[in-house]
């Protein structure tokens, strides 16, 4: 069953309304925010876990459960940090962009709401780079909320000091991980920590550290307002509340809109996209979740709900929730040759898979792309994926490996053809 409106926590996604603080106070932000921190930072956490609340940048994993990590009493010397994952790079995916420019006061107020809850001293908010006028915005808001009082000493009359931070990135994919993250945050050079120590026990500047994706933290407050039970009636069980998806590709109107966890994708394309391009029959593949998973052949997808199980249980992943619709114009193998090289260039090189794996699985990907290779390179690119897969520090190695992986498993003989006409059109070069 698909959302009705009243129901919508981004209600200004599309921009309709202006970005400001007496509009995002007319929508229903910052309204009595004290009494949500009077609930106590313990219960607070408890309802977030009760609410289903999943992490929305990728992984999925329970948001409640990641916030109780965090140190109940912080040190003095070694305070609590929240950070925001805003550093949006995952091809496909631009929910976090959309709150961002439409409705800050909603991540501003959720930092506040989060931070409370875990104790920590103050958010920083670390913004991918290329996103300039969002980082505009964000910086006014977080101005008007500072002028405001809602923010900084005594934040909203609570007696709570909170500090929040915008950081701009420098453009680096590899920064969307949590530990690379935190050491650009430092002024490192972006590459992942080794794990253990985890960021809540050592994070940033050696504090407790909780990093959360902008979706994850912005829908705090409005959970707490209308009730845990209220989110999680939204999805099928273990995938509750709502959700921004990122539809684009080949349908009839691109789109980033909030919907029920668990839609089917043939209802959530019909109601809001506008149909496939060319009708359904015309339909190949989708990457369901971002770059990074592997993509569904149409029969499977078209009525998959879309939750984090359910795509799983396909070989794929629900990620961002960035749908990347492919019709049958698409070259499917020169698209995923095309995600190899991404994966190639944002590779940080420390890990040895990832740093020689990458590059060799592009190269033997446009080789295929052009049918110049055997057909027992695609069995050797497949357990070479494997290698790479799992033996990373950070997922990069699999969201490089997984593409592909989808590839080979569901478009074989595509590949297999490519490679057949390319073979049959050189021995007929050399008969002539």
């Amino acid at each position: 069953m698909s959302l009705q409106d009243k129901d919508r926590i981004f209600t200004n996604v599309h921009g309709f309304q202006p970005w400001n603080l007496k509009a995002a106070q007319h929508r229903g932000d910052w309204d009595k925010t004290k009494k949500l921190l009077e609930i106590g930072a313990d219960e607070i956490i408890e309802r977030i876990k009760a609410s289903g609340l999943r992490g929305r940048g990728g992984a999925g994993f329970p948001t409640g459960m990641k916030w109780s990590f965090m140190p109940k009493t912080p040190s003095p010397e070694r305070p609590n940090f929240l950070v925001i994952n805003a550093d949006e790079s995952e091809p496909g995916s631009c929910k976090d962009r959309e709150i961002i420019r439409h409705d800050p006061h909603k991540l501003i107020e959720g930092a506040l709401v989060a931070g409370f809850a875990m104790r920590a001293r103050a958010a920083y908010i670390y913004i991918r780079g290329e996103f300039i006028y969002e980082a505009k915005v964000l910086e006014a808001a977080v101005a008007e909320a500072y002028a405001a009082g809602l923010i900084g000493k005594n934040a909203c009359k609570s007696g709570y000091d909170f500090d929040v931070f915008v950081h701009r990135g420098a453009g680096a994919y590899i920064c969307g991980e949590e530990t690379a993250m935190i050491e650009s945050l430092e002024g490192k050079k972006g590459q992942p920590r080794l794990k253990p120590p985890f960021p809540a026990g050592a994070g940033l500047y050696g504090c407790p550290t909780t990093v959360n994706n902008v979706e994850s933290i912005s829908v705090t407050p409005t959970i707490l307002r209308r009730g845990p039970e209220w989110f999680s009636s939204f999805g099928n069980p273990n995938n509750a509340g709502t959700k921004l998806f990122q539809i684009s590709g080949h349908v009839n109107t691109p789109c980033v809109v909030e919907e029920a966890m668990s839609i089917p994708f043939r209802e959530l394309i019909e109601k809001h996209a506008g149909g496939i391009r060319g009708g359904w029959d015309n339909l190949l593949a989708v990457i369901p979740g971002g770059s990074s998973v592997p993509l569904v052949p149409a029969a499977q997808i078209m009525d998959a709900p879309m939750d984090f199980d359910g795509l799983k249980a396909l070989g794929s992943g629900l990620g961002t929730a960035a749908v990347i619709v492919m019709d049958k114009s698409t070259d499917i193998v020169r698209a995923i040759s095309r995600l190899s090289y991404f994966y190639k260039h944002e590779s940080c090189g420390q890990c040895t898979p990832c740093r020689e794996g990458t590059g060799w699985m592009w190269r033997v990907m446009e080789r295929l792309r052009e049918g110049h290779a055997d057909v027992s390179e695609i069995d050797t690119l497949f357990e070479v994926t494997k290698q790479v897969e799992g033996h990373t520090i950070c997922a990069l190695g699999d969201a490089a490996a997984w593409p592909i992986q989808g590839l080979i498993r569901h478009f074989r003989p595509e590949i297999e053809r490519r490679i057949a006409n390319a073979n049959g059109g050189e021995m007929l070069e050399a008969a002539e």
